[in-house]
């Protein structure tokens, strides 16, 4: 039964509260009066159907109100999701585009972001953004953790891989002066085969918004493959996923990249 009355947009759900409540609106009101008194040409038969039902079960106009309202703050709290995609549009479904949830994110932190990787192509385009926004918001607070990969037949020391990693990494890749904390998986440089490597793509914003996805932070990814993602606006979870974070730079598990 609550369905239809959460496929109206809040401010139709107040307004038909309020119109229970002073009983502007009694009884099984028909879909045309729904329509005439909430002012909207939404679809009101389901609405009229819900009503109606709670007619006959004697839920008066102040009861019904009251319990509108309160769905609508259960509703409001509640932890809301959308699907984020790359690739071709598919005519007909609604889904948001993974080069703008990126871009969103990062672009309007006002706190904290942790931003996680498994590759990237072209820094100063895919990191303009952030740089941007860390240079706006001086007190935003920023993680970035990525992978550094020992190529096949390489047998470079990992010391000396990460140093030449890290002098492209804030030479070339990163076009900002203010700099984030960057943190690497030291297990995929070992040198026989890796122990492990960062394959996390997440975004974590403000401690309640949070983007888990498939694609990396690749022109490909962002534009031309066929990538899912999920967006969450949730508080629990992404304090879940931050403090997973920070207990495996805490282990030392995770690695801070040097400076210059």
């Amino acid at each position: 039964m609550t369905d239809p009355f959460l496929d109206l947009p809040p401010h139709l759900r107040e307004r038909l509260a309020c119109a229970l409540e002073s009983a502007l609106l009694q009884g099984s009101p028909s879909a045309t009066a729904l329509r005439s008194v909430l002012g909207s040409s939404e679809e009101m038969e389901p609405i009229a159907s819900a009503l109606a039902e709670f007619n006959r079960l004697g839920v008066g106009g102040p009861a019904a109100a009251a319990w509108l309202r309160s769905l609508s703050k259960l509703h409001a709290s509640a932890p809301r999701t959308d699907l984020v995609w790359s690739g071709p549009e598919v005519p007909g479904l609604h889904a948001r585009d993974t080069r703008r949830v990126y871009e969103e994110l990062l672009g309007s932190a006002v706190r904290s972001l942790w931003v996680s990787t498994y590759a990237f192509f072209d820094g100063p385009r895919v990191f303009e953004v952030l740089a941007r926004r860390m240079e706006e918001a001086a007190s935003l607070q920023v993680t970035v953790l990525l992978n550094i990969q020992r190529k096949r037949g390489d047998t470079t020391v990992a010391e000396q891989l990460v140093r030449r990693f890290a002098d492209r990494f804030w030479n070339v890749d990163w076009p900002g002066a203010a700099r984030p904390r960057v943190f690497y998986d030291p297990r995929a440089l070992e040198p026989d085969a890796p122990g492990g490597v960062l394959h996390a793509k997440a975004v974590v914003s403000d401690d309640h918004t949070v983007f888990v996805t498939s694609a990396n932070l690749t022109e490909a990814a962002l534009g031309r493959n066929i990538e899912l993602g999920l967006l969450v606006r949730d508080r629990a979870l992404a304090g879940s996923i931050i403090a997973h974070f920070r207990g495996l730079i805490e282990r030392g598990l995770l690695h801070v990249l040097p400076g210059e």
